[in-house]
């Protein structure tokens, strides 16, 4: 089966906001067993929706459109659907009955053009959106099947994940060959320092196809493996990971999906540990990705944003004279930073940060990304230094991702020694 994924909106033409429903859309359908054929985006245009519904329709045999369903006035794909199948819209029941409940649950009245979402081409069966009021459709026609699915990532992956992935894998039960797929998440390691190492393992790169995927966060490594029956593709696949691991074994963090701040979460709650932190550059940055995580308050005492130095010295009671001889960004400085916060929370671990995001602040001797983490426990307290680059709120990304990185080796007991 040959997919083509549709995404429509001017937002994502004229680059106002990125694309990420196609790549989701992409990787789902190739996991799957899916092949998907061509990506397109194109604006809220009826004349050039219909163009390229005619276009996809012609050259594939699952399409997949996301965006315009919504209730304003540029959201004219429902219409552009119906136009294109000839088929009249008609006030779907359970479709309303979805969209008042949704405006209930949050105590605000339905107007009347929130119940035109419910209007569904009468060829197509809705798909219901509990995360929105914009429902789906699904249509199959000559053999072909369309659907249709609101822009909003999350009410979309709903939809994916509750519905259209198990109806597709219900119709396509039979396949000649089986792929398997699975990310492995490292950080710390250079993407060219990673490559050298996997040379290291023996025909992994002739018995499976591998994809470097490197960003502010460190390198996602994508295996994909194919065989004549799944057994045969997840054994290949299960082989190659472990000669993977054991060449970069402490580098990977997680795999596919997972956060880095998820994996420090479920080791701290596996050991009965706490943890505090003291932010000087990254602003609260490390302590708003660890509560992002449901749960978190089970591991998380406190959070402490000490930017200036006065705060250092008032609240974690760093000495003044170790700042003055030193600087704020500096590693006798971070493991006073460490210490006063564990400390003054009575957590198993103190984490510190202090460091030069740039652009302004840097001097010779401390340039632009300088960045010290301390790490204290009842044990021994050790500091890091790191360098990362120019940009601002890139080196803020990297720096959250050291130090919980740091936290994640301090509880496996992984050494940072070559």
């Amino acid at each position: 089966m040959k997919a083509y994924v549709i995404s429509i909106g001017d937002e994502i033409l004229i680059g106002q906001i990125v694309n990420t429903n196609a790549a989701y859309i992409g990787q789902k359908l190739t996991q799957n067993q899916i092949n998907v054929s061509k990506i397109s985006c194109v604006g809220d245009e009826e004349k050039v929706i219909l163009d390229e519904f005619k276009n996809a329709f012609a050259a594939s045999d699952l399409i997949i459109v996301t965006g315009g369903l919504g209730p304003t006035h540029d959201d004219i794909t429902r219409k552009c659907v119906a136009d294109f199948f000839e088929s009249e819209l008609e006030m779907n029941d359970s479709v309303l009955a979805d969209v008042k409940l949704f405006f209930e649950k949050r105590n605000r009245a339905v107007t009347k053009i929130n119940e035109e979402q419910a209007l569904v081409p009468k060829i197509a069966k809705p798909i219901r959106n509990v995360r929105g009021t914009a429902p789906g459709f699904w249509i199959e026609k000559d053999g072909k099947i369309f659907i249709a699915m609101p822009g909003v990532p999350f009410e979309m992956k709903g939809m994916m994940e509750d519905y259209i992935m198990p109806k597709l894998n219900e119709l396509l039960p039979h396949r000649n060959i089986y792929y398997s797929m699975k990310t492995l998440l490292t950080t710390g390691i250079p993407e060219s320092t990673l490559y050298e190492k996997l040379i290291e393992c023996e025909n992994i790169f002739d018995e499976a196809k591998i994809a470097f995927l490197p960003n502010q966060f460190g390198t996602k490594v994508r295996i994909t493996t194919s065989a004549i029956n799944e057994e045969e593709s997840k054994n290949k696949l299960t082989a190659v990971e472990q000669r993977i691991r054991s060449v970069a074994g402490k580098y990977i963090y997680g795999k596919d999906e997972e956060l880095i701040e998820e994996i420090v979460g479920k080791l701290l709650i596996e050991r009965g540990l706490r943890i505090s932190i003291a932010e000087s550059c990254t602003g609260g940055y490390i302590s708003s990705r660890i509560t992002n995580v449901s749960g978190s308050s089970n591991y998380f005492e406190r959070g402490l944003i000490t930017y200036s130095n006065a705060s250092k010295v008032e609240l974690l009671h760093v000495n003044e004279d170790m700042i003055n001889q030193h600087g704020a960004v500096s590693l006798p400085v971070v493991l006073q930073m460490a210490q006063g916060v564990k400390a003054m929370s009575g957590t198993d671990f103190g984490l510190a940060i202090t460091g030069i995001l740039g652009p302004l602040g840097a001097t010779a001797a401390k340039p632009v990304g300088l960045v010290f983490i301390g790490i204290c426990d009842e044990k021994s307290c050790t500091g890091r230094q790191f360098n990362f680059g120019d940009d601002r709120l890139l080196n803020k990304d990297r720096a959250s991702q050291a130090a919980l990185e740091m936290i994640r080796r301090r509880l496996l007991g992984i050494s940072y020694d070559q």
